[in-house]
């Protein structure tokens, strides 16, 4: 004879700190459920992960406590855009990088620049212009002579990328063979001038900023370098209450006194708890459903993705997909991630590895209307058949 009933769940517990109660008994999240004849049996399923240790725990607890503190010290430069604030911070505890796109005077470089300082990083800013040169960014060679010997010799002088966060001002603005510049140092961190490799500092990421409105004389970024960076942040305009509040405090004597939160030590042990953040299987099945719907070519596509979409996303939206729901696990106070933190993070990681058909931009249909319908279209399951 064979039962079936229906367990609806969507919590997940990290050892025994919140567990799931089936007809009053109380099972660990990660489980398979058996049912035979004799019995319903419930198993652990295997982890491919480490599970968090104590001290990890206790770094996640610091970390939930710095983060409020974080947002205070910054709402006392920035008014509003706490959700830019948050995927910044998610960016950054995945050793990753970010672009930042807003029209001018949201406040974009000025939030980057305190964020340095509640991290209690070293800043540079780049200002991407159409003569900059790679060795402007990356440093170059220079022939000095020893004044004691007088021999020559070549020097390397560093340029602003040595510095843990780097604000590429303005990326579209310079050419393609300067954009190129970035791309050893955002995915090796390090650079290579003649024969010899200068490793970054770590932590390391880059925070571009672009402009959505003037695109003459721009050099929109090739494909290859966008999936490079984690997430497409959108600056919007700030709400009446907040604009009036900017208006009050820029035209007024008021100056903020920034606290440092976090230093570059405490970044790099939090980029590896999140790696440690345990994944139940079924999110790991979800994030990779959603990537790859996005592909028009895929069997699992839906019509409107063949319609509209020329490109998809790759493989590295999926990595970026469950990294991203890790960090934001972890700065909730959470030792586990949901289908609900993939959700979250689904907009800001799709929407430039989304490429639309020309029908679909004569519709005025645009990348995020193809991320958001993804996510309405693929609900993560809340019910387990047995």
């Amino acid at each position: 004879m064979r039962h079936r009933a229906k367990i609806a769940f969507d919590t997940y517990t990290v050892n025994g700190v919140r567990s799931l109660h089936v007809q009053g008994i109380g099972v660990p999240v990660y489980f398979s459920l058996y049912l035979t004849r004799q019995n319903i049996m419930a198993e652990t399923a295997t982890q491919t992960q480490a599970e968090l240790g104590s001290s990890d725990k206790a770094i996640i607890e610091e970390l939930r406590t710095a983060y409020e503190a974080m947002r205070e010290q910054l709402q006392l430069v920035i008014v509003g855009q706490d959700e830019v604030i948050e995927q910044l911070l998610i960016s950054i505890f995945c050793r990753s990088h970010a672009l930042l796109v807003g029209v001018p005077g949201l406040a974009k470089t000025l939030l980057i620049s305190t964020l340095s300082e509640v991290l209690d990083l070293s800043f540079k800013r780049v200002q991407f212009t159409p003569d900059l040169m790679p060795a402007d960014i990356t440093g170059t060679e220079v022939l000095e002579e020893d004044v004691g010997t007088g021999k020559r010799v070549f020097k390397f002088v560093k340029g602003p990328i040595f510095a843990n966060m780097i604000l590429a001002d303005e990326i579209n603005r310079t050419p393609p063979k300067t954009q190129a510049a970035l791309l050893e140092a955002m995915q090796e961190h390090h650079v290579t001038i003649g024969d010899e490799t200068y490793p970054l500092p770590e932590p390391f990421f880059v925070l571009a900023t672009q402009n959505p409105i003037e695109q003459e004389g721009t050099y929109p970024l090739p494909e290859a370098q966008l999936d490079r960076f984690m997430f497409n942040i959108r600056v919007n305009y700030p709400s009446a209450s907040e604009e009036e509040a900017i208006i009050k405090r820029v035209t007024g004597t008021y100056k903020a006194n920034i606290r440092k939160q976090l230093d570059g030590e405490a970044v790099l042990k939090l980029q590896k708890v999140v790696r440690r953040v345990p994944v139940a299987d079924h999110v790991v099945t979800y994030a990779a459903q959603i990537a790859r719907a996005s592909r028009p070519r895929e069997a699992e596509a839906p019509d409107f993705v063949r319609e509209m979409v020329a490109w998809g996303a790759g493989p590295r939206a999926g990595i970026y997909l469950i990294l991203a729901a890790k960090a934001r696990a972890i700065l909730q106070g959470r030792y586990h991630t949901t289908t609900a933190d993939v959700r979250a993070v689904a907009l800001p990681v799709l929407r430039h590895r989304v490429l639309t058909t020309f029908n679909a931009e004569a519709a005025g249909i645009t990348s995020d209307d193809i991320v958001n319908r993804l996510v309405e279209h693929f609900q993560p399951g809340a019910d387990l058949d047995l």
